[in-house]
């Protein structure tokens, strides 16, 4: 259960109604998930977010399905259900196949496991993945 209430329409602020406006226009669709509706609550802080989720997610050096890949692995990192869910389905949109999100869980799973075990044995970094530049950190 949300925490706060999922604002319909008619319950936005005029700010707040704006920012859907931008949202349906900008991905071509009358549909505004739950996660805008509930930020709608902070007309600021949604419309702080759209804009940076806009442009992030914009076309650049990135393809459009790499970036959702990208946030389904992160999202799976973070245990954040409602995004590994609705970026799922995106990714799915932008031609996503079966196989390639089993290979995405995999290579989260495979990349999790791998993390915590250099964290725990505190391996240390190989001069070669190091910048010519960079310093080891107890040097600094």
């Amino acid at each position: 259960m949300s925490t706060m209430p999922v604002l319909s329409d008619e319950e936005l602020s005029p700010e707040a109604a704006a920012v859907f406006a931008d949202i349906r226009a900008t991905r071509k669709t009358e549909f505004v998930n739950n996660f805008w509706r509930v930020l709608a609550h902070d007309p600021v802080a949604l419309k702080r977010t759209w804009e940076s989720v806009r442009q992030v997610m914009a076309p650049g050096a990135l393809d459009p399905l790499t970036k959702e890949l990208l946030y389904v692995a992160v999202s799976v990192a973070n245990n954040c259900e409602y995004c590994i869910r609705s970026h799922t389905a995106a990714a799915r949109a932008k031609g996503m196949s079966d196989a390639q999100f089993m290979e995405l869980v995999a290579v989260v799973g495979m990349a999790a496991e791998t993390n915590r075990i250099a964290t725990a044995l505190q391996v240390p970094v190989d001069a070669a993945f190091r910048p010519a530049t960079d310093a080891p950190f107890n040097q600094v």
